[in-house]
């Protein structure tokens, strides 16, 4: 069957069906892994994303009970050169297709994502749309510029808190879209882990007395949470605390610095990036559109604490007076590089130092 994807911008390409039948749009962005397709369709952080896969060959090893990142996807469409009809692993449980299918997630092959992939480095990401062949382009080019993709947080936030027990550091996480694999790194630490929702406010937290605050990656534009940063902003300094992704440009905004869109953004395994203070690089896991503004830190009580060497982007930030910092890649890795998983020491090492502090002035 054939699928027809329309770009904002009126470029359209046809190409042939698989996963669900659906029409569907959202926003365009790529994915630059070699590997790690289960975990970009399952990350969070990508609802309300037509994901494209630059590398040409996606599904040949299958779906796999082990790689989720979440339980349901929140992506809108997948877009490939070509599908995987019949995956060689021994890990494998189904095909990509019969999963996409499961999810109710369209998905197209047979478009030249490399034409794809060049318009988003010229123009930016843009919303696209994958329909039927005969559906009027003029007609899907107006909904798409009249559509916006607003709150997508809340599609991916968990409705009532949970607990992950655990008999060391007791740490409460804010979902805002969070990946299975930061709970895998904080259980690996034998942390107690209560999940909560994205609005969660500051005084529920604290009836909940943690050692310390986690915040995640998730979804969109930060700005479109302020009671999460009016959070930040009551807990900062009261709780050792530390954010990754969506998380860390949140608390720049709490600490009186600005964030902004990027053109096409960071998604793929390897970006190298840069630790200022010990002067050493490594590569880092990233997906993210938005990043924190280097100049708008100027007079607030952050610092830099990491840069990305491709680009000079910040990386890293933390607080000048109280105990938090945070990351804009994943140090959890999955897929990719887990160098940086030793940030989870760092925060657990954050809190005893905390702790250790608050006993002596008792």
């Amino acid at each position: 069957m054939k699928r027809r994807l329309i770009l904002e911008n009126g470029t359209c390409f046809t190409g042939k069906s698989f996963g669900s039948e659906t029409e569907q749009l959202g926003e365009l962005n790529f994915y630059t892994g070699m590997t790690g397709y289960q975990e970009m369709i399952t990350d969070p952080s990508n609802a309300g994303q037509m994901m494209m896969m630059t590398y040409p060959l996606i599904g040949n090893y299958g779906i796999n009970r082990d790689d989720f990142e979440t339980v349901t996807p929140s992506i809108r469409g997948l877009i490939v050169k070509e599908v995987a009809q019949n995956p060689s692993n021994f890990r494998s449980d189904e095909t990509l297709d019969q999963y996409l299918k499961a999810n109710d997630i369209p998905a197209i092959a047979g478009v030249d994502t490399r034409k794809i992939m060049r318009m988003i480095r010229e123009e930016g990401t843009m919303k696209v749309m994958m329909t039927s062949a005969d559906q009027p382009v003029e007609e899907v080019i107006q909904l798409l510029k009249n559509t916006k993709l607003d709150n997508l947080v809340k599609e991916t936030s968990t409705a009532n808190p949970y607990v992950v027990p655990g008999r060391g550091m007791r740490i409460v996480m804010v979902d805002y879209g969070a990946k299975h694999g930061i709970l895998r790194e904080l259980t690996k630490r034998d942390c107690h882990i209560t999940v909560v929702p994205y609005d969660y406010g500051a005084e529920n937290i604290f009836r909940l007395k943690p050692d310390g605050l986690l915040l995640p990656n998730g979804p969109g534009n930060p700005k479109n949470l302020p009671d999460a940063v009016k959070m930040i902003e009551e807990i900062l300094g009261k709780l050792p605390l530390f954010g990754i992704g969506l998380g860390h440009q949140l608390l720049a905004l709490a600490g009186g610095a600005n964030t902004e869109k990027m053109k096409f953004g960071h998604h793929g395994t390897n970006y190298a990036v840069k630790q200022l203070h010990q002067q050493k690089s490594f590569l880092t896991s990233q997906n993210h559109n938005y990043t924190v503004n280097e100049e708008s830190l100027t007079g607030t009580g952050l610092e830099i604490t990491e840069i990305g060497l491709n680009d000079g982007t910040v990386e890293g930030i933390k607080h000048k007076k109280y105990p938090a910092f945070s990351v804009q890649y994943n140090p959890e890795g999955s897929p990719g590089s887990e160098e940086s998983a030793r940030l989870f020491d760092q925060f657990i090492e954050m809190i005893e130092i905390k702790q250790r502090e608050a006993g002596r002035h008792a």
